[in-house]
C-alpha cells in the first residue's frame, strides 16, 4: 500500500502539470488536514469529499493566477516510510526563505512551519511547498 501523503504530493504535482482543475486523491484525515492549510496558506482554492466508485476522494481545487501559471511552484515529500526526518523546536527548516511552507506532524496536530515556532514545537517533517 502506498503512503497517503506520498499520494497526495504526487497526485497533486502530476494535475498541476497537465494544468487541471482538481486532483482526486483517496481520502484520510491526514490528507484533508493537509489541504486546510493549503487552503489557508494560500495554495488551492479548497477541497471537498467526493464519493467516486464506492470510495471516499477528497477532491482538491487547484489555484492558478491570471496566466494560467500554478500558484504552488514545487511540493517536496521529506519524510518518507523508510525514512522519517524529525526536527527540534530549533531547527525547523525555512523554505525557500519564508516564501515557501513547511508542514510538520507534531504532538498538536499538522501545522506549518510558522505554526510551530509560534507554540515552540517540533515534529517530523512531512513535506515543503513553494
Amino acid at each position: 500500500m502506498t503512503d497517503p501523503i506520498s499520494e497526495l504530493l504526487t497526485r497533486t504535482r502530476n494535475a498541476l502539470s497537465a494544468k487541471h482543475e482538481y486532483a482526486d486523491v483517496p481520502y484520510s484525515s491526514n490528507i484533508e488536514k493537509i489541504a486546510q492549510i493549503l487552503k489557508e496558506e494560500g495554495y488551492i482554492l479548497g477541497s471537498k469529499t467526493e464519493k467516486i466508485e464506492g470510495h471516499d476522494v477528497l477532491r482538491i481545487l487547484l489555484k492558478y493566477d491570471g496566466e494560467g501559471t500554478s500558484v504552488i511552484e514545487g511540493i517536496r515529500q521529506i519524510s518518507t516510510p523508510g525514512r522519517r526526518i524529525y526536527v527540534k523546536k530549533e531547527k525547523i527548516p525555512r523554505v525557500k526563505n519564508g516564501l515557501g511552507i513547511a508542514i510538520l506532524s507534531s504532538s498538536k496536530g499538522l501545522v506549518t512551519d510558522r505554526k510551530a515556532r509560534e507554540l515552540g514545537i517540533g515534529g517530523e517533517v512531512v513535506c515543503f511547498i513553494w
